[in-house]
């Protein structure tokens, strides 16, 4: 019996190491494809058993990645896929950079996504419709990119459902605004917006 509950608790840890490794992987994955200038992620050592050592990177008691603070730290880049593995983030905080691109679909994986501060970067492309699955969402701030296209009606549904406060997608490209209206189901909602003709 004694020899059966060992291999379950080194089985569990093993379990919880991969997955603290996998999103080691993530994180480095996505340092690789980034210009750091400054230096700012040479502490993300992949070697290590977990990434909550490491500058920026804040962990639940789990040893998983719950935040990353990376504002204004002079990098320039993608936003890569495999952040959508990192299935307990709350806070992706990376405005006022220079990162380029698409934002990645993978990034509608995030469901315990609090905060998604992108603003004051170089983003382009459309603004994916699967961001409207982050129901958890408070601040969604993609202000100040190249973004273009319509804001996808998943996104309009979570100021009517979900729990979003602010929505800022000004200076962008965007085709269209959202109807501001006080019927919509979340009242606290502000949305910032460019004024331009309405869906």
């Amino acid at each position: 019996m004694r020899s059966k509950t060992i291999f379950v608790l080194v089985f569990a840890l093993a379990i919880a190491y991969a997955d603290c490794n996998s999103e080691g992987d993530a994180l480095n994955a996505w340092k690789v494809s980034l210009a750091d200038p400054n230096n700012v992620l040479q502490s993300w050592d992949p070697t290590l058993v977990n990434p909550c050592t490491w500058l920026h990177v804040t962990c639940n008691d789990e040893n998983s990645v719950t935040r990353v603070d990376l504002g204004v730290a002079g990098l320039s880049g993608p936003l890569v896929p495999q952040l959508g593995l990192l299935a307990n983030l709350q806070y992706l905080e990376v405005y006022g950079n220079k990162l380029s691109g698409a934002i990645p679909s993978a990034l509608g994986n995030l469901t315990n996504l609090v905060s998604l501060d992108l603003y004051h970067n170089r983003l382009s492309g459309s603004i994916p419709a699967v961001l409207g699955n982050l129901r958890s969402l408070r601040f969604l701030r993609l202000n100040g990119n190249k973004l273009s296209g319509k804001l996808p009606d998943s996104i309009v549904q979570l100021i009517n459902h979900g729990h979003l406060q602010i929505l800022d997608v000004s200076n962008n490209r965007l085709a269209g605004t959202v109807r501001a209206t006080k019927k919509t189901g979340f009242a606290v909602t502000t949305v910032i917006q460019d004024p331009k003709a309405y869906y």
